[in-house]
């Protein structure tokens, strides 16, 4: 094998060669009148600054300079649409989805790293995985699940609490490694019915420090994954999966063993809770955690009854463990990070929130309950806010897929004007063509949002919103935003992720104050956004000063006088 290496690197970088020049022969296209940055990558092209981890400034200039929609221009990937209009998204997600594919990133090199989930999958098998797992994210399982989520978030509180007290009450605290931590048992209990982390004691897991490094490692592969994907379209399978074994890159050498690491880990899990189905251990799931109400065990339980026909297979059951592991934990943990590091630099909202949460414990208690909890109007506000302004997605990639030569037209809300000066009402799509979602543009569009699109105002959700937001038929499912996207691919658990935030904050709010530290941190812009020391940094890290706050204080006083 060793001896073969140069020559099947040098078939495939021929191969891929001559993909990206029969590409440029056919670069004319009902495209090219669409304007856009130059390139600044011979991989990427102009998508070179896109796929940056510090692309903020970059993404803001194009919005800024080429309007609604701009192009593109990769020899890799051909041109690639870049769109807020809400048209041309609505044809996308929801109209003529059965047109868009996730695209090559996702279909070949995405399931290469978490299989044939629901992230990865497009058409037929999408729809049959979705048509399983829908129900079990019920407003009935939420309710459900809201018990077990207050322990693990009451563990939480007590190990932070705890060393915050050996330290006099307050310190500096990395809260997205908590977060991390957190978020990772929260999904493990409750979609997984396992326990991956107690919460307890300053530990480095293996399996939680590869669920972290996952997103930091995957935006140093971008390009790797685009030539994959290529790549496995001109060589038979066997060759390119050899051709990616033997890419000389640290990166991707490392996503391979987080990939092969993850599978084998969500593979034992699927095993053995399948293995206690089979058995009808109902009466021992019952004492184990989650009580057998968890995701995975109601799936299991579904697709036994299933009809052959909709039952999903092995291989795409554990493809959903390592997709909600990798989805939930990466975008919930995240995103907590994200409104702590908002809320510390805005101590009026933070005291709002805290008294908010504080007068509904005395309502209810300290554990507030599902419905009154997604009630609290400020607590929803600061969650709305803080996903418009600081989604962690920022975009979205699809694929056109039409059949054979046929091309598809994308409309237009509004008219554009070509490089030669003509107006634009519709763009005639070839097949092949990429499709990126906008999602920042569409969340922070002063034309919807008014002038202070781009300010973190929580106060903006407690009346009417912008006539415009409202008449706009924005096609997401979540607040008049594309932070979840919309459709039939919209994310599945963003209820679940909005419990989570919801009780999580709560939690802390109520218990700790949170301030900036003097450790200074960066929000990288990958596939989900994260926090470090330094930007391009691979290990997530948002320290934040952290005291007790006075309600906690009481808290401890009123518990020991009852002891």
């Amino acid at each position: 094998m060793e001896r073969s290496s140069p020559a099947l690197l040098t078939v495939g970088v021929a191969a891929l060669a001559t993909f990206v020049a029969l590409r440029f022969l056919r670069s004319r296209s009902p495209l090219s009148n669409i304007d856009g940055p130059p390139s600044t990558s011979w991989v990427l092209g102009s998508l070179g600054s896109f796929f940056s981890l510090d692309n903020l400034d970059f993404v803001r200039h194009v919005q800024e300079r080429y309007g609604p929609v701009a192009l593109f221009n990769s020899p890799l990937l051909g041109k690639v649409i870049f769109t807020r209009d809400l048209k041309a998204l609505h044809s996308v997600y929801i109209k003529d989805a059965e047109v868009w594919s996730r695209g090559k990133l996702n279909n070949v090199a995405g399931q290469a790293i978490m299989g044939p989930g629901l992230l990865t999958t497009h058409g037929d098998m999408h729809r049959r995985q979705r048509k399983m797992l829908t129900p079990v994210f019920s407003a009935a399982y939420m309710r459900s699940v809201t018990p077990l989520f207050y322990d693990i978030i009451g563990k939480l509180e007590d190990a932070i609490g705890t060393r915050l007290r050996a330290q006099g009450g307050s310190g500096e605290v990395d809260m997205v490694a908590w977060m991390g931590r957190a978020a990772l048992e929260l999904v493990g209990q409750g979609i997984l019915g396992h326990s991956f982390d107690p919460l307890v004691a300053d530990t480095k897991d293996e399996f939680t420090e590869a669920v972290k490094s996952f997103s930091p490692t995957l935006a140093h592969i971008t390009y790797a994954l685009a030539i994959l994907s290529l790549v496995r379209h001109v060589m038979p399978a066997r060759l390119g999966s050899a051709f990616a074994r033997l890419w000389p890159d640290p990166h991707t050498r490392r996503m391979k063993w987080l990939s092969d690491f993850l599978y084998g880990r969500s593979r034992a899990l699927f095993e053995e809770k399948r293995a206690r189905l089979v058995k009808g251990e109902d009466a021992e799931l019952a004492h184990q955690v989650g009580e057998g109400q968890d995701v995975m065990s109601i799936l299991l339980r579904e697709n036994m009854l299933a009809k052959e026909e909709d039952r999903l297979p092995d291989d795409q059951i554990v493809a959903q463990v390592i997709t909600f592991i990798i989805a939930g934990v990466d975008t919930t943990s995240n995103s907590l990070a994200r409104v702590l590091d908002v809320l510390s630099k805005h101590p009026d909202a933070q005291k709002r929130l805290r008294e908010e949460v504080l007068e509904a414990r005395e309502a209810y208690g300290k554990e507030i309950p599902y419905d009154d909890l997604s009630a609290l109007p400020y607590l929803d506000a600061v969650c709305r806010e803080t996903l418009r302004l600081l989604s962690p997605v920022g975009s979205s990639m699809r694929e056109c897929v039409t059949q054979a030569e046929q091309d598809t037209t994308l409309p237009l809300q509004r008219p554009i004007t070509g490089k030669d000066g003509a107006q634009i009402s519709e763009i005639i799509v070839p097949k092949g063509t990429f499709f990126i979602a906008d999602i920042s543009g569409v969340n922070t569009s002063k034309e919807l949002w008014g002038a202070d699109a781009h300010q973190w105002k929580p106060e903006r959700w407690l009346g009417p919103l912008p006539a415009a937001v409202e008449e706009a038929h924005i096609p997401g499912i979540y607040a008049h935003q594309m932070t979840f996207i919309g459709g039939g691919m919209s994310c599945i658990g963003f209820k679940f992720s909005q419990l989570e935030m919801k009780m999580v904050l709560a939690t802390l709010v109520a218990a700790f104050e949170f301030k900036p530290s003097k450790k200074s941190f960066v929000w990288n812009s990958a596939g989900v956004s994260y926090p470090s020391a330094k930007m391009g940094d691979k290990d997530p890290q948002m320290i934040l000063e952290v005291s007790l706050a006075k309600s906690s204080w009481l808290g401890d006083s009123v518990r020991c006088n009852c002891e």
